[in-house]
């Protein structure tokens, strides 16, 4: 990593980007810093410690790197655009219209963004709205009326709308794509004050001994996770393809199709976590806080009551978690990889995957192939997203960077050294070759 750093910045062009992209995350946090006027900035964490099920907003709040708990200007950040994202994704499958567009190449790529960015308008007014009047009337706003809700609903919608702006300048001007980067900067800055949280809570004031176990614990679960979801993210499993097209020694050509373990990536954490705090999310929203049966079906969604020992009924939610999270690692593959029109291109092009017939023999290998595939992907994801859980209702430890960060993160990460690596090898390769047209 160290050396692909060093590499790059011996490079005009790559150095310029780098630059750019760290000029784009401090404009990023000191906007997070700027509150809305008319906010009263105590309001979310003093909501935040009367709460039972605030982590419904948890994930949220991450997302936006804190945004959201000081009611800055960004406070809706980039996570309309992220859910607009979806929506366009999955009405692919249900709209013609859409799916050619997906599939006419650039100029249907142009297509879909803009609509994702008409539709990230609607649901940041929408988002905005809620929020001013929702929290507004009950203290968010300090003037509560019309003039300081619309104010309100225009300064967020303007603030989402400049930080999809701002991505599809780091994607066009900086290094790696600018959405995935913005969200990774607002996750890892959530991060050092996790980290004082979990020492303040298990280390400070206790005893040497106990204190030395606790961060070898702490550091251990957290290198660990750090581990497998770095094997996750790269595991791939290699179909070898056999071309009719012969060398000139008169062997075939074989090339190798990569699968990747993990194909939904963190769709299916984020699809199962927004179906189970959705409920949670509009009754909070409209500020229901009664008795009965509602009430005790919230307990069994909200995360902040799985895996308590005095309260293991409520577990139950977990498992229904577990349950989406498998069936949506199938959904968002079958969406995302399809056998057919890979067997239907294998075809054309005269390669066959080696020992199978082409045409309907391979598309019936490549989807039994996938199955076991989505099955390891899907228990790693479950291993991945309930630990935080279970962390949380044994010990109370409570941190944003659970496993949907964690994923989130690490792929961003990953992904962006692998495109400098590649935008390096690029410069060397042309450096090179004019060092050669000038000999």
């Amino acid at each position: 990593m160290f050396d692909t750093v060093k590499k790059a910045f011996q490079y005009k062009e790559i150095r310029n980007r780098i630059f750019f992209t760290l000029l784009m995350m401090v404009v990023i946090r000191f906007g997070s810093q700027l509150p809305v006027p008319g906010v009263d900035r105590n309001y979310f964490t003093n909501w935040f410690s009367q709460q039972t099920t605030s982590d419904a907003f948890s994930l949220f709040d991450a997302f936006t790197g804190g945004s959201f708990l000081n009611m800055s200007i960004l406070a809706l950040n980039i996570t309309p655009y992220i859910t607009a994202s979806i929506i366009i994704q999955l009405l692919t499958i249900a709209i013609p219209k859409l799916e050619e567009m997906q599939r006419e190449g650039e100029e249907g790529r142009k297509l879909l963004i803009s609509i994702t960015r008409y539709m990230n308008i609607g649901l940041s007014l929408v988002e905005s709205a809620a929020m001013a009047i929702g929290f507004g009337r009950n203290g968010l706003l300090e003037n509560y009326n019309a003039l300081s809700v619309i104010s309100c609903i225009v300064i967020l919608t303007a603030g989402s709308a400049f930080l999809m702006w701002l991505g599809e300048r780091i994607t066009e001007n900086g290094i790696g794509n600018g959405i995935s980067i913005i969200l990774t900067i607002n996750i890892i800055s959530r991060i050092p004050s996790d980290i004082s949280t979990l020492f303040e809570q298990f280390v400070t004031g206790k005893s040497v001994a106990t204190a030395t176990v606790a961060v070898i614990i702490i550091v251990g679960i957290i290198v660990g996770m750090i581990v497998l979801v770095i094997l996750l993210n790269d595991a791939e499993i290699h179909i070898p393809i056999m071309y009719s097209a012969k060398f000139k020694n008169g062997k075939s050509s074989r090339q190798d199709l990569p699968l990747k373990v993990n194909t939904a990536g963190v769709m299916p954490i984020i699809f199962a976590s927004s179906i189970m705090e959705f409920p949670v999310i509009i009754s909070t929203l409209v500020g229901y806080n009664g008795t009965g049966w509602w009430s005790e079906f919230i307990k069994y969604l909200s995360s902040s009551y799985w895996c308590k020992p005095a309260q293991l009924k409520y577990s139950i939610g977990l498992l229904v978690y577990v349950v989406l999270l498998i069936f949506f690692a199938y959904f968002y593959t079958s969406i995302s990889f399809n056998p057919m029109e890979i067997a239907d291109n294998l075809k054309k092009q005269g390669a066959t995957v080696q020992g199978i017939r082409p045409g309907r023999p391979t598309q019936t290998y490549l989807e039994n192939k996938l199955k076991y595939i989505i099955f390891i992907g899907a228990t790693g994801l479950t291993i991945i997203g309930v630990l935080p859980f279970i962390f949380k209702g044994v010990f109370n430890a409570s941190v944003s960077f659970g496993g949907t960060s964690l994923i989130i993160v690490v792929s961003v990460v990953l992904e962006t050294i692998r495109q400098v690596q590649s935008m390096t090898q690029t410069m060397g390769f042309m450096k090179s070759k004019n060092r050669s047209l000038l000999a």
